[in-house]
């Protein structure tokens, strides 16, 4: 019988960790790994059983680097606070990793916002592995790199991926700050193509590619700001270029 074991990375997650943890009650371990919490994640997630590590944040990939050490399941799901597995996607994760024939499986993400599942804007995430050679790369948007197939899950995973449009943007604003500096760091350039053409392209494919428009008003909304996100990860970058910050 292959085991399971469940990473979550955490950062002051208290008002979300339990529910997260109770959706995947079925892993053979659950790992958290948290950034030193001050609002008490850390002991809710000892108190439900979970196993805490605990480490300086200094970027994504690294802290789900760290707990991919600790591991000891033959495969990995890795799971944020504000993500739940429903039941249906329990039962297809618990076929998969005893008759599946891929070393991960990537899983459906809709976004939820303005108290709505937008299921039209729908991310395919590599999340389940077989806990061989995986690693993660990069600060931000973190790659999990895995060897062999990939396989596609059928059922969604719940994400509460807003919790609203302050916590939209203050999330859009700490990434864009975070990708600048990163940008920088490695002498990335930026230029009115940035500026002007890639928030375009963003709206464009969050609402016409990928079909937003048919999420109604929040579709609209949710392109709008993912924009704005680009538009203010460059801006950023010139900021700091400039010494302006």
């Amino acid at each position: 019988m292959s085991t399971l074991s469940v990473i979550i990375p955490t950062y002051n997650e208290v008002d979300y960790i339990e529910d997260a943890v109770k959706s995947v009650d079925f892993a053979d371990e659950i790992i958290v790994i948290d950034s030193y919490s001050t609002d008490g994640t850390k002991e809710k997630a000892m108190h439900l059983g979970c196993k805490v590590l605990e480490r300086k944040f200094d970027n994504f990939s690294s802290q789900k680097n760290h707990a991919i050490a600790s591991a000891t399941g033959d495969w990995v799901l890795f799971l944020d606070a504000d993500e739940r597995v429903t039941q249906k996607l329990k039962l297809e994760i618990l076929s998969v990793i005893q008759n599946g024939n891929h070393s991960g499986y990537k899983i459906c993400f809709p976004h939820f916002y303005m108290n709505r599942f937008l299921y039209h804007k729908v991310d395919r995430v590599l999340r389940l592995v077989k806990n061989k050679n995986i690693s993660f790369t990069g600060d931000v948007h973190e790659k999990l790199h895995v060897e062999g197939s990939i396989g596609q899950l059928k059922n969604f995973m719940i994400h509460y991926t807003y919790k609203g449009l302050f916590h939209l943007l203050q999330k859009k604003d700490s990434y864009a700050w975070f990708q600048a500096v990163t940008s920088v760091k490695k002498k990335k350039r930026v230029t009115y193509f940035h500026l002007f053409f890639k928030p375009f392209y963003r709206f464009f494919s969050s609402y016409i590619l990928k079909r937003g428009f048919m999420d109604g008003v929040p579709g609209l909304a949710l392109a709008s700001v993912n924009a704005y996100g680009v538009f203010s990860r460059y801006a950023k970058m010139l900021l700091l270029q400039k010494n302006l910050k």
